[in-house]
């Protein structure tokens, strides 16, 4: 991540007003030279965008490179969120297509684009929130393991409800997935991970 780093640091200095600014109108201030703008953007989704890079990949050193792919694209590219698109979908959109682009170059088996039989599993419950299930694990890797365990599609709509803020309508578009598979995608992922997470505790 040096080079983005180092881009950054040569960049910004400090800001105040714009700390309430929404993150369309950062981008559009950055875009007209402002790098404060882009300071507080990067602030706002660096964690939440690496945690999701990270839960999908499974790797922590694709995930650093893709996460920093994904920022170098933002900075390099003169465009702007199209239609409704608002610019955390727009940003997770980057980061997942540099993902998939990754694994196509490299010849990896690309998990996202799997078919899976929900119908075959009981529909669960949805008391529990993704952040509240990622609360209950006392271990990191254990979670990562938990995680690692769902299915790539499964995994990738909880880590986007997790993480990213984004709402299910937002993460049926950025996925190009129906919303009522969304939803589905969902509670399976917060049964299963219900389960593996209560096995922790009671261990």
């Amino acid at each position: 991540m040096s080079r983005l780093k180092g881009f950054i640091s040569q960049l910004f200095a400090p800001a105040s007003s714009l700390e309430a600014s929404s993150h369309e109108s950062l981008l559009a201030r950055y875009r007209e030279g402002d790098g404060a703008a882009f300071e507080i953007l990067y602030a706002r989704h660096r964690q939440g965008l690496y945690r999701f890079l990270l839960g999908l990949s499974g790797r922590a050193e694709l995930a650093e490179e893709v996460y920093q792919e994904t920022w170098l694209s933002l900075i390099r590219s003169g465009s702007q969120p199209q239609g409704r698109a608002t610019f955390r979908t727009w940003l997770y959109q980057i980061a997942r297509n540099r993902l998939i682009d990754h694994w196509r170059k490299h010849g990896v088996h690309q998990p996202l684009h799997d078919s899976y039989d929900e119908q075959a599993h009981a529909l669960a419950d949805e008391t529990a929130d993704p952040e509240q299930l990622l609360s209950l694990s006392r271990d990191s890797q254990r979670l990562d393991a938990a995680l690692q365990a769902l299915p790539a599609d499964q995994r990738e709509v909880f880590l986007l409800r997790a993480y990213s803020d984004l709402d299910l309508p937002q993460i049926a578009t950025l996925t190009e997935t129906p919303l009522e598979t969304v939803k589905s995608r969902l509670r399976y992922a917060q049964q299963k991970l219900r389960r593996l997470l209560a096995e922790e505790v009671l261990t």
